[in-house]
Parts: C-alpha cells; sequence; structure tokens
C-alpha cells in the first residue's frame, strides 16, 4: 500500500478546519509553524515550537463525532523542527488509518447535522442559501462554511431554519463576527444567553451584540429603497435615510440594557451591525452610520497652503417624510454604556467566497475579482483609492477582520482598547466633533466581488501576467488608468 501523502497547508485553510478548537492561552505556551492535511482531507496537523523550551513538536487533529476537528495526539518533542515533523506526519498517518469512531471524545451531544440540504418548501428558501447551495461558483463559500458551523452553538434552536429562509442575512452576519473574533484571539462562551458573544481572551472580557439593519416592510409587503440615480437623491439618501435606518435597530438594543447582565457589567460592550436593508446597500452606507454615530458631518476645506482643514458642523436630527430621530447615537441616554459600534459592510457570501477561494476550498474552478475603495492615507485626500484585484493570484491576502471599523464611543463608561480588536480601523470623535482614524495600511471601505465560473483560472492569471494587483487615485465619476500596487 502506497505511503499516504501529507502537503502544507495555508494558515487561513488550517484555521478554517481547526482553528476553532484552538484555546486562546495555547499562544503563551507554543508557537505555532506549520500546518499540513493527509491526504483525503480526514486528518490536520500543526507543527510546533515550545515557546519556553525552545524544542519541537506537533499536534494531530481528526474529527469528532461531531465532524469537529479536535487534537486527538501531541507527539513528543525533539531537538530539531526536522525530526518534529517527521514524528508529526508519522502520527498523522496512524490517526488517518484508525477508525472514525476512535476519534471520538464522548461528550459530542447529538448526531452531526447538514446544514446544506433544503429542508424546507422551495417557496420559504431565502434566494441567496439557494444560490450557496447550488451554484458552483460559490462552493468556496459553502466548503469553509460548513466546518465553521460545527462549532457555532445554536443558542436559540432555530439557526437552521433562519439560516435557509427569513433570517439568512442576519445568520451569516452572526457567522462572519463568530469567524472574526475566533481569529482574533477569543474564546466564546455560550454559558449566558446574552448577548450573542461572550468573547474572552488575552486581554479580557468583551461582549458584543449582533444588530443588523433589515428592508422596510409595511402590510407584510417591502418597501423598496428611495431612488439613488441623481447625486442629490444620494447625498439625502446618506444624510437622513440611513441615519435613520441605522438608528431604528440600534435604538431597539439599547432599550434591552445588556449592560445591566452581571457578567457584562464592568466590561466592554458593542453593538455590531450590518446594513441589508437593500441589496448592494451596504456598499455606500458606511458614511450615514458614522454620521448618525457621532451627529456631526463633516465638510472639506483647503487653507491657503493645500492643507485641508474640516470643520465639524453639528447634527441635531434627521429627517424622512413624517420620521424624525435625534442624530448622535453616542449622546443619548444610556449609550455611554455602549463602548464602541462596529460596522462591517464585508459580512456576506462574497467575503466567505474569497476566505473560500484563498483557503483552496469548493471548486477550483471558479475565479473572483474585487474591486472597491480604500483608505488613502494622505492626510489632504477627500477622495478614496480605487483598488482591483483578482483574488486568485499570488501574493493577495485577506482575514476576517479586514474592512471591520470600529467607532468609539467618546463618552463611553467603560471604553474598548483598541488592543481587542486589532487589524481593524479604529475612530474616536472628541467633544468638537473632529474624527481622528487608525486603519491599516490596506483597509477596504467598500467592495464589489464578481465571481466567474468554470474559467481556467491558471490560464487567465498568465494572460493578465503582472495585471492582478491595481490600485489608482480616482475623483468619483473619473477615468484613469490603473497603476501596479
Amino acid at each position: 500500500m502506497d505511503e499516504l501523502s501529507i502537503s502544507p497547508i495555508s494558515l487561513i485553510r488550517f484555521n478554517a478546519l481547526g482553528g476553532y478548537a484552538r484555546h486562546p492561552r495555547t499562544f503563551l505556551t507554543l508557537d505555532e509553524l506549520e500546518y499540513f492535511e493527509a491526504e483525503g482531507g480526514s486528518v490536520i496537523g500543526i507543527a510546533t515550537k515550545d515557546i519556553t523550551d525552545q524544542d519541537f513538536g506537533g499536534i494531530v487533529m481528526a474529527r469528532d463525532h461531531g465532524l469537529r476537528f479536535r487534537a486527538v495526539n501531541v507527539t513528543d518533542f525533539c531537538p530539531t523542527p526536522g525530526a518534529a515533523k517527521l514524528a508529526l506526519f508519522a502520527g498523522m498517518r496512524e490517526a488517518a488509518r484508525a477508525q472514525a469512531e476512535d476519534h471520538h471524545q464522548g461528550d459530542e451531544i447529538g448526531e452531526p447535522v447538514d446544514f446544506f440540504t433544503h429542508l424546507h418548501d422551495p417557496s420559504r428558501l431565502h434566494s441567496s442559501f439557494v444560490q450557496l447551495t447550488l451554484n458552483e461558483a460559490y462552493s468556496p463559500a459553502r466548503a469553509i462554511i460548513e466546518p465553521m458551523m460545527r462549532w457555532y452553538q445554536d443558542a436559540d434552536g432555530n439557526f437552521i431554519e433562519q439560516f435557509q429562509t427569513t433570517g439568512f442575512d442576519q445568520r451569516i452576519w452572526e457567522l462572519y463576527l463568530y469567524a472574526m473574533l475566533i481569529e482574533a484571539g477569543y474564546l466564546l462562551s455560550r454559558e449566558h444567553q446574552v448577548p450573542d458573544f461572550c468573547c474572552s481572551g488575552l486581554l479580557g472580557e468583551l461582549y458584543i451584540e449582533a444588530v443588523t439593519v433589515g428592508p422596510t416592510v409595511k402590510g407584510g409587503r417591502i418597501i423598496p429603497p428611495p431612488p439613488v440615480d441623481a447625486p442629490a437623491q444620494r447625498l439625502s439618501y446618506l444624510q437622513d435615510y440611513m441615519p435613520i435606518k441605522f438608528g431604528s435597530p440600534l435604538f431597539s438594543k439599547l432599550k434591552k440594557e445588556y449592560w445591566n447582565q452581571p457578567h457584562v457589567a464592568g466590561k466592554p460592550f458593542a453593538f455590531a451591525i450590518a446594513d441589508f436593508s437593500s441589496p448592494m446597500s451596504m456598499v455606500h452606507s458606511r458614511s450615514a452610520l458614522e454620521r448618525y454615530l457621532y451627529g456631526y458631518e463633516h465638510p472639506p476645506a483647503f487653507d491657503a497652503n493645500g492643507k485641508l482643514v474640516i470643520s465639524p458642523v453639528r447634527i441635531e436630527q434627521h429627517k424622512w417624510g413624517d420620521k424624525v430621530i435625534p442624530s448622535g447615537f453616542f449622546r443619548l441616554p444610556r449609550s455611554e454604556h455602549v463602548s464602541a459600534v462596529i460596522f462591517s459592510n464585508a459580512g456576506t457570501i462574497a467575503k466567505f467566497n474569497r476566505l473560500g477561494i484563498l483557503g483552496k476550498f469548493g471548486s477550483q474552478n471558479v475565479l473572483a475579482i474585487r474591486e472597491g475603495q480604500m483608505v488613502d492615507h494622505n492626510p489632504n485626500s477627500i477622495y478614496p483609492k480605487i483598488f482591483r484585484v483578482v483574488v486568485n493570484s499570488a501574493g493577495y491576502e485577506e482575514d476576517w477582520i479586514e474592512g471591520v471599523s470600529v467607532f468609539h464611543n467618546p463618552n463611553a463608561a467603560v471604553p474598548l482598547p483598541m488592543e481587542m480588536l486589532p487589524g481593524a480601523a479604529h475612530h474616536f470623535c472628541d467633544e468638537h466633533g473632529q474624527v481622528t482614524s487608525y486603519a491599516p495600511d490596506f483597509h477596504p471601505m467598500s467592495s464589489v466581488t464578481q465571481h466567474m465560473c468554470p474559467v481556467d483560472v491558471a490560464e487567465f492569471l498568465a494572460k493578465l501576467g503582472d495585471k492582478t494587483h491595481m490600485v489608482w487615485t480616482a475623483k468619483p465619476g473619473e477615468v484613469v488608468p490603473g497603476k501596479q500596487a
């Protein structure tokens, strides 16, 4: 019989398969050096280095009864990485030859669930769920979500039903937050029912309630959003319509007073909000959220020396039709108990598909091209930069927290330290309305991803040559040739 082959895999792929079993304190004792997968995918492994003793070892992981990858063997420590790797490979091959039942750990509850089998009448199924399950172009997303959902605990008991039907957007947002928080090094507890995410990490505890903005519904019918084709329409949409849309669910959540829960009291607490109010609305609405949270607008101007000057103007209210709400969520009574509001417009299937492609999940015939706006760190710039990248190309990297913005409450009773969400952009507003932002070098403000399938990806990349990564500066409406990043 031929010896079972073992191949190196990326951190993204390992985290998707086995990262959910990792305890945050592991990083205090071990450095993770390399990751491997046995042929057939039944076993994965980690090559490690002991931080204290400076020797080398390995951890073998296989699926338990719930189909979750968990540790089944810790190999002996060796003086050299080469010897440790040989021991790890031997342990992985031994685990792969064993019966599946040998890796069951006795604490699993219930039978494994197939999340993607259609369990409801086709008329009830959410269109995005149908695309996720049937369209080859979204197979990378499907394949990276499946191992994650083996770990995600269904606190309400209705996750699968909502994931397949009326609550697809909300559940995808929760899955995104789950992946992002695990990546950030948190252990998530289901000991308490609320809020949605009770996190503990090396820097302490953090509590987060997931919030989504849904479409306007009257009389059981979805009311389409206002048109945004003309500049005046887009301005009104962002200045008043969307602040009201953000304000409604945030105010409703504020009334629940999560900070009075004994386990939350005195700890950083945040709302994490995503906009699903209409198709593609999340691409445009970030500025509307900042406007509503801080209650200021920031018209740009330039002084005699060409230096950008921002003079904040306080906003008192937002009005749309007969609806009027006060501006400045962080000025509302009781809002001081909210440390920050977390926002991302990337908690969508497109994000899962991109990470799935990077982790080599699903069909290898899926090509993804991502284009969007990114922060221009030039202090005198009033326009973002534009980027376009082929996700499948060499050198492209992305993680779950990329694109996350944390809007810190200037009046917070318990501030949220920036270090608790590294890799996000952090925004602070002073008493005069001036906003100071700290963003990573590459921080996408919004993006759209085009998925194509079936495509000969290698042939496509060869034809593009060195033009797989493009960045350029452009004013709205201008066509400016891109230059290689």
